[in-house]
């Protein structure tokens, strides 16, 4: 049983006008005027795809929907994946009404609506599913409202978000709902829902007599990149094309266009991207590191902000193992500043590559990190009297320079035994150089300067390069 929102705000529910619960109608055909992507939803769980880790024979929560026994949940997953889809089947299966809001444009007003008509349903027997799409959009007041109703049962609750909902919703409303993951639907199964929207005569394409090519099916399956409502829409456009009832590879691209990648400037594609990115680059590996970083420029990506991260890389991963790469960076970002797109693209990946194939330390930021880690320990730590500059005679009276020995004039040109930390930080040592690429040479040089006072992990103390 489905109700819209407006049935709920503005006009009489007859379950507060009777003292039964009204009878489940009789489904309805599907109507043709709906979309091919609305008419393929499926109407059972057996006919979902993609998704068998939830709905599986075997799953857990098909078990729980099948016995009408679901909790509150939060579906994640990327668009296109079945999220309605599912709320609608667990409303069904617990024969329960659905109600469904959207975030971008409902308040606590219309959800405190909602609310009160669960409650009078709740006295007549029935149940209230709340289906909240978009659930992210929703702020903390917003999503503590819901809090209470979800807690005393007055409604069960289920939305949806293409975001981590770790960082999207509050910890208050995650407590009371399970996170269950959805992911993209694979081309193979996109195949099949394409195939079974052209045979069907009652809700699909069946009874125009449509072909298409085997593989001009699986180029549009992999082109939807996940998402199965646009390989669906795509289908019925194309099948508007078709002449003499084939569609072509021709009326796909027509209809496809320029392909839209699973990309969002501010969600979990695009931090699982660059993450992709940067930990490819830092495992050496570049034919993984052109792959992301060409999937993001092509998806949208600011360059800008790809140009930085690759400069950060090459400080934070490379570092004094390859000393110059993070000017060639630099040099690559500014000639994509100056080309734009697509010519700059080449400058960033010819970085990416370097980068990747670069020898690899992290000396100069674990150093950075300990000092830090030092600092914010022992507080503000004097500077040694020998250290300090005695411009004034009453400062040299104090003490200030005392002691100091300038290592120009020591054999070497380094004072051997002098202390540079403050006091109780003298033996401490944040910067651990590695024996790779260019970085050797300051290791091998720190290591015959310190002779048995070497840094750790350099060859004069015995550790490993």
């Amino acid at each position: 049983m489905s109700d819209s929102l407006d049935g709920d705000l503005f006009g009489p529910d007859p379950d507060m006008a009777s003292p039964e619960p009204e009878p489940e109608p009789s489904p309805a055909g599907p109507d043709p005027s709906a979309p091919l992507a609305e008419r393929m939803r499926p109407a059972r769980l057996d006919e979902m795809l993609g998704q068998d880790h939830l709905v599986g024979p075997d799953a857990a929560l098909r078990q729980a929907i099948e016995q009408g026994q679901t909790p509150s949940m939060i579906l994640w997953g990327p668009p296109g994946c079945g999220k309605t889809t599912l709320a609608r089947l667990v409303a069904a299966a617990g024969a329960q009404r659905l109600v469904t809001l959207s975030a971008v444009l409902a308040g606590v007003k219309d959800v405190r609506a909602v609310v009160e008509a669960a409650k009078a349903r709740r006295r007549n027997g029935v149940g209230t599913l709340l289906f909240i799409d978009e659930i992210h959009r929703f702020n903390k007041g917003q999503q503590d409202a819901l809090l209470p109703h979800i807690e005393d049962g007055t409604l069960t609750f289920v939305g949806a978000t293409t975001e981590n909902p770790s960082f999207a919703l509050n910890s208050a409303l995650l407590s009371r709902a399970r996170v269950y993951r959805m992911g993209g639907v694979g081309p193979e199964a996109i195949e099949a829902l394409i195939e079974r929207a052209m045979n069907d005569p009652e809700r699909g394409l069946g009874g125009r007599g449509l072909t298409l090519d085997p593989e001009e099916r699986q180029r549009l399956a992999r082109a939807a990149d996940g998402d199965a409502r646009r390989a669906l829409n795509w289908l019925e456009t194309a099948s508007d094309l078709a002449r003499e009832g084939a569609i072509t590879g021709d009326a796909l691209r027509a209809v496809m266009g320029a392909q839209s990648l699973a990309f969002d400037r501010q969600g979990d594609a695009f931090y699982d991207q660059i993450s992709a990115l940067h930990k490819s680059v830092r495992g050496s590996d570049p034919n993984a590191a052109v792959y992301w970083l060409t999937r993001m420029l092509d998806a949208g990506c600011d360059p800008d902000y790809l140009g930085r991260r690759l400069l950060r890389m090459a400080y934070e991963d490379i570092g004094l193992a390859a000393v110059g790469l993070g000017a060639r960076v630099l040099a690559a970002w500014q000639t994509m500043e100056r080309l734009g797109r697509p010519e700059g693209d080449l400058a960033l990946v010819q970085a990416v590559i370097e980068l990747a194939a670069a020898p690899k330390s992290n000396s100069a930021y674990s150093a950075l990190n300990g000092a830090r880690a030092a600092i914010r320990d022992s507080g503000s730590a004097d500077v040694p009297l020998h250290l300090r500059n005695a411009p004034t005679e009453l400062m040299r009276e104090e003490g200030f320079g005392a002691g100091y020995r300038y290592d120009h004039d020591e054999p070497d040109g380094f004072a051997r035994g002098q202390v540079y930390l403050p006091e109780g930080l003298e033996s401490e040592r944040f910067y651990t150089p590695r024996h790779e690429g260019t970085e050797r040479a300051l290791a091998e040089r720190l290591d015959r300067l310190r002779g048995d006072d070497a840094l750790p992990g350099s060859a004069a103390s015995g550790g490993a390069s």
